[in-house]
């Protein structure tokens, strides 16, 4: 323990300890809350506030320091003026050098214990600022490193003093109280840095915990949304198979290498049927939402079965209108299930946050792709709390992302929401579906 103190000591206060550690200014955050009535041109300045109180109390330093002793004659007079700019250079040094600053106001506290000893006709002139600033600059070191200096730094100060106290047989009847009191004024200042460093590491832990809980959560949507997809693609690729199984028998005197040719398709397509089918097992949800279908095998929903999901909705007690602009078309199987799932989530969210809103959806088909618009109200009543994650807002946006689309999600003027996407469909891929449809 005893080496473990001594290195932990020597790596505070010997090594760099002239290091260049500049003060940052305050975070404009601070400033604002801590004068909000300041007009804006001056919050600038304001930052460098803490500075300008320390650069004036070091002049202040100075002033009392070369008046006390400005008395003492010329030749001591200069003595005096160049004792009190070290005096004051120690407070200001803190800024840049915290640990550096402490050596130096120990410094000069150690020459005022020496000279009160040799000048004992004139004591207070250095004796009267050197203890009280070497207090201070210790407390703003402990403010501005960490806690442990200040027990160090206090063992370390009162160790040299009372050694110069007795090689120069000076009185130390005053020593126990004011060690005393300098351990109360360090315990409080490491009190307080110990309060700020714990606040800000809640601050970053809270910071990461809210990231990793958005990771998480677009990690978990990533799968459902490559589970749905796959039950599209598994559903093609047992098209595929069955068609291939099937179409020998549909031509006569088939020849030999198309009857082959065949029975190679179908044995890929169940094979990477088979494959797809293991990767399901993998990605699948123990927990579906409450609107999915309970059966994983079922077909996935399209934007042809949102008739009886706002008929879900309504049973909920949520009013919601429907308006379909353009010419209805078949998309793409992916485009219809992402569709289908932003106004699943959208509703389930104005439920959940909006009770006594009414809701409207809109589908517009128009050229080069599908709008999408789910608006509400405002709530008439306030909402229970809800247990999600509270990231559907997320899980809407990547499943549009990741079909190449833009989406918007924000509150209304009139206290509602509203989520707006767009979901671009090449010509050809409309033209396909509906060929095969």
């Amino acid at each position: 323990m005893a080496h473990g103190a001594l290195h932990r000591l020597r790596q505070d206060l010997f090594l760099d300890a002239f290091a260049f550690r500049p003060m940052p200014p305050l975070e404009d955050a601070k400033v604002l809350r801590w004068v909000p009535w300041l007009p804006e041109r001056l919050r600038h300045w304001a930052r460098w506030l803490p500075h300008l109180i320390v650069s004036g109390f070091s002049g202040l330093v100075f002033l009392a320091t070369f008046t006390m002793g400005y008395d003492m004659g010329p030749v001591r007079g200069v003595l005096v003026g160049g004792f009190s700019l070290l005096v004051a250079a120690a407070p200001a040094l803190t800024l840049f050098r915290p640990v550096g600053a402490y050596w130096l106001s120990l410094g000069t506290f150690l020459v005022s214990v020496m000279a009160d000893a040799i000048m004992f006709d004139y004591p207070s002139a250095f004796s009267g600022t050197a203890y009280p600033t070497l207090l201070a600059v210790m407390t703003l070191v402990v403010l501005r490193t960490r806690p442990r200096l200040a027990v160090e730094m206090w063992l370390v100060t009162f160790g040299a003093g009372a050694v110069v106290m007795v090689v120069t047989r000076n009185g130390s009847g005053d020593l126990a109280p004011v060690m005393a009191f300098s351990a109360m004024v360090l315990i409080s200042a490491a009190a307080v840095r110990a309060w700020r460093e714990e606040r800000r590491q809640v601050v970053e832990t809270q910071t990461v915990t809210a990231e990793e809980r958005s990771r998480r959560t677009l990690l978990e949507e990533r799968a459902t949304i490559a589970r749905e997809l796959h039950d599209v693609v598994a559903h093609h690729m047992s098209v595929i198979a069955i068609q291939a199984e099937a179409a020998p028998y549909r031509v006569e005197n088939t020849p030999p290498e198309l009857a082959t040719s065949f029975a190679t398709i179908r044995e890929n397509a169940v094979a990477a049927l088979t494959e797809l089918r293991r990767i399901l097992g993998v990605v699948r949800s123990e927990d579906p939402d409450a609107f999915m279908e309970a059966d994983p095998e079922a077909p996935q929903p399209t934007l042809a079965s949102l008739d009886s999901l706002l008929d879900s909705v309504r049973g909920a007690g949520l009013t919601v209108e429907a308006v379909i602009v353009g010419a209805s078309r078949p998309l793409p199987q992916g485009v219809e299930l992402s569709a289908y799932r932003i106004v699943q989530e959208a509703l389930s969210n104005t439920l959940r946050h909006a009770p006594g809103a009414d809701a409207r959806v809109e589908i517009s088909y128009v050229l080069g792709g599908l709008g999408l618009r789910i608006v509400n109200g405002a709530p008439s009543r306030l909402a229970r709390p809800s247990p999600g994650a509270g990231h559907g807002v997320l899980g809407m946006r990547e499943r549009v992302q990741m079909l190449g689309g833009e989406m918007t999600a924000d509150h209304t003027e009139d206290g509602g929401f509203e989520v707006a996407a767009f979901i671009p469909v090449a010509p050809f891929e409309t033209t396909a579906k509906g060929g095969a449809a």
